[in-house]
C-alpha cells in the first residue's frame, strides 16, 4: 500500500549530526533526511550535483567565491565538482537528493553510511 512520508516523522528517529537517513526512492536517487550542527568538511561531488533543501533551522554553504545562507523552504543546489562546505550554527533539518548510493562526502572512504528508515 503507498502512503504518503513525513519528514518531520522521520528525523524525530535520530539525534546524530551529519548522517543523512534515506526516506524514499525517486528514479535511481536517494531522499534523505539529515540534522546538521558545526562544520561538515570541504568537499566536492565529482559525478553529481548537490542538492539541499532547509526543512527547519538556517544553513550556510562555503563556496570558493563566497557563501550562501539558506533557511526554511530555502534550497541550493551546488554544482558538480564545486568544493562546498555546509555548516549550521545550531541544528538545522534538511532534505537531501542524491543518486542512490552517493557518498556524502564525495569519498567513499569518510562518507557516512547508507542508513535507510
Amino acid at each position: 500500500m503507498l502512503t504518503p512520508i513525513n519528514l518531520a516523522s522521520k528525523l524525530d528517529l535520530f539525534s546524530d549530526h551529519w548522517r543523512p537517513r534515506t526516506v524514499a526512492e525517486y528514479n535511481g536517487h536517494d531522499v534523505m533526511v539529515v540534522k546538521v550542527k558545526g562544520e561538515f568538511s570541504w568537499h566536492a561531488h565529482a559525478d553529481s550535483d548537490d542538492f539541499f533543501l532547509v526543512l527547519k533551522g538556517r544553513l550556510t554553504i562555503d563556496l570558493p567565491d563566497g557563501s550562501v545562507t539558506l533557511g526554511p523552504g530555502e534550497l541550493f543546489i551546488v554544482p558538480r565538482g564545486m568544493q562546498h562546505r555546509p555548516r549550521a550554527d545550531g541544528e538545522t533539518h534538511l532534505l537531501l537528493i542524491e543518486p542512490a548510493g552517493m557518498p556524502n562526502s564525495g569519498d567513499v572512504v569518510t562518507a557516512a553510511p547508507r542508513q535507510v528508515l
